[in-house]
């Protein structure tokens, strides 16, 4: 059993996934890493085959929520990483994660702060193309939002870790390293089809173990039209499911008042 995978969800022909695989690859730490889909193509084997990463492929219509669990389910590492195609990996994060492992033996999950990148303004290599943005509100917001769980001494108190998720998910999904041994199988259970990650991260929470939040940006989280959080804007879903979550927290009347100021984020993705 290895110490991390990183395990590639494949979805469609993505022009980003060749910058992906190669950020897995340059690590300063190596991992085990493969491919997972619910959608083969010869797009998607020739990208992988070029590095001899192995697809694995999944039978039954694509689900974001299936797709990570059987993406977990395919490994035996210790920690598991969900790539998403889309983004890259500072070449760091693999060895910071260890570093806080070492550190915090009881670490159930792992999580870093993102650099956004918007799509189609300037060159960052391979293929991809994006205006980064570090210092913008939304990242603010989410960095004040993680506070709590940077007093690491503390983040395995479920009160500590839950403080971090009762004023919206700060949570950036695919910098998530996840402790797959410690946690629920399967790790999301969900009715929910955006709002899946904060609504499973309120009950990983309740589990013992300590959430590790590590403020460095080691992840380049890519914005783009053909992104599913744009597909649950525009269907009003992801507004529909974020009102139940923060019900879930605080009476009626504050909840839709945090969901307003929430909302302000999703204009991101029409810029």
């Amino acid at each position: 059993m290895g110490f991390h995978a990183f395990v590639i969800c494949a979805y469609g022909d993505s022009p980003y996934l060749e910058s992906c695989v190669r950020s897995l690859l340059g690590q300063t730490m190596e991992s085990d890493i493969l491919c997972v889909t619910s959608t083969p193509s010869s797009y998607i084997d020739s990208v992988m085959g070029k590095y001899g990463i192995r697809v694995v492929v999944r039978d039954g219509e694509s689900n974001i929520q299936d797709d990570w669990n059987f993406a977990i389910a395919q490994t035996d590492a210790a920690y598991v990483t969900v790539a998403h195609q889309d983004d890259m990996y500072a070449r760091h994060y693999v060895e910071t994660l260890w570093n806080a492992y070492e550190k915090w033996p009881d670490m159930t999950l792992f999580m870093t702060d993102a650099v956004t990148v918007r799509h189609k303004a300037v060159s960052l290599g391979d293929g991809a193309a994006g205006r980064l943005v570090y210092f913008g509100a939304k990242n603010i917001v989410k960095r004040i939002l993680r506070l709590p769980l940077r007093f690491h001494a503390l983040a395995d108190r479920e009160w500590v870790k839950m403080a971090a998720l009762r004023l919206g998910n700060p949570v950036i999904c695919p910098s998530c390293a996840y402790r797959k041994r410690y946690l629920p199988d399967p790790i999301f259970h969900s009715p929910y089809r955006f709002a899946l990650d904060w609504d499973c991260l309120t009950d990983l929470a309740r589990w013992p173990g300590r959430f590790i939040c590590v403020e460095k940006p080691l992840l380049f989280y890519r914005v783009h039209n053909g992104a599913e959080t744009k597909a649950c804007i525009e269907s009003h879903l992801r507004e529909t499911e974020e009102r139940e979550m923060f019900r879930r927290f605080w009476p009626g009347w504050i909840a839709d008042a945090l969901l307003r100021v929430y909302k302000g984020a999703y204009g991101e993705y029409g810029k």
